[in-house]
């Protein structure tokens, strides 16, 4: 994938086109993010800031998501001012300060406590757009497909043996998983601090690009396992993330009974993060998906 194309002189000409047909801006379009994958752009207007994303084709769906969470939660998301689903672009209202900033200046990580069962409630309630959501294109990797999609990429990265001998585990941990009978739902797939914004006092969710249907509960071996374990100061392991678990859990029944098939979860949800999350290129991070997987540690 080439950065390049999100600062092609036509390609910018269509962009700022169409952003400029949907607000009236009062200064120049500045360009902060540019990824591969993506770009997003800040547009200043009389009524404060406001953002453009452009998506590459692999990831076009989170307009579709995006639109829906505005539909079913209107109070988790910033308001979409434009969205085109064919071409992948979305201009958003701002969505305030990052909870990377606010947690360090706060020194606290007390906020996941609110943002946790806030995010599982619009997991929960966007059970019935699951298969219109699947065919938006969000990626399918519910439990039934992983298997088969993990062998696959250990192919397409050259991975070690010992990642293949781990195949038959792959198969019996979704077994197990599945027979908790937890209905598979949206899931975020990379909900970290840097993902989610506070704006006058309400906690606000964004980039779904990597968004997928599949357990619910794999959102924790990345939120959990990667981020909340490891304490605003990345120390492994410096956090008791028991009260962070139980505050997810709650909103889809008693947390004793369901920790279990979170445990399961956040081992597999590595699985599914190291497909799911794959940049071609850039396999060193897919790996070290796979060790989380197979060692708990990166």
């Amino acid at each position: 994938m080439d950065e390049g194309r999100w600062r092609d002189p036509e390609w910018l000409r269509r962009a700022y086109a169409w952003i400029d047909a949907r607000v009236e801006r009062t200064g120049e379009i500045e360009q902060p993010h540019v990824r591969a994958w993506a770009t997003v752009m800040r547009v200043p207007t009389s009524g404060g800031d406001v953002w453009f994303k452009a998506n590459d084709a692999s990831l076009r769906h989170e307009v579709a998501v995006a639109e829906r969470i505005g539909v079913r939660r209107p109070d988790v998301v910033p308001p979409l001012i434009g969205a085109d689903a064919a071409l992948g672009w979305m201009l958003m209202a701002d969505a305030g300060e990052t909870l990377r900033s606010v947690s360090a200046r706060e020194r606290s990580l007390d906020r996941w406590l609110d943002v946790l069962p806030r995010y599982a409630s619009v997991q929960l309630d966007l059970a019935g757009d699951v298969d219109d959501l699947l065919a938006a294109g969000v990626p399918d990797m519910r439990l039934g497909t992983l298997p088969a999609a993990y062998l696959e990429l250990l192919d397409e990265v050259g991975a070690e043996q010992r990642f293949r001998d781990a195949v038959p585990v792959v198969e019996a941990l979704c077994d197990r998983l599945s027979a908790y009978g937890i209905p598979e739902l949206l899931q975020h797939d990379d909900l970290h601090d840097g993902q989610v914004f506070v704006k006058d006092g309400r906690h606000l969710v964004l980039d779904w690009g990597d968004a997928c249907v599949s357990h619910p509960f794999f959102s924790l071996a990345v939120t959990v396992q990667g981020g909340l374990a490891w304490g605003l100061d990345d120390v492994e392991d410096s956090v008791d993330t028991a009260p962070f678990l139980d505050a997810y859990l709650e909103p889809f029944g008693p947390p004793a009974d369901l920790l279990p098939a979170a445990e399961l979860a956040m081992r597999l949800g590595w699985v599914c993060r190291a497909i799911n999350g794959r940049v071609p290129g850039d396999d060193a991070s897919t790996v070290t998906r796979l060790r989380m997987f197979l060692d708990g540690h990166p």
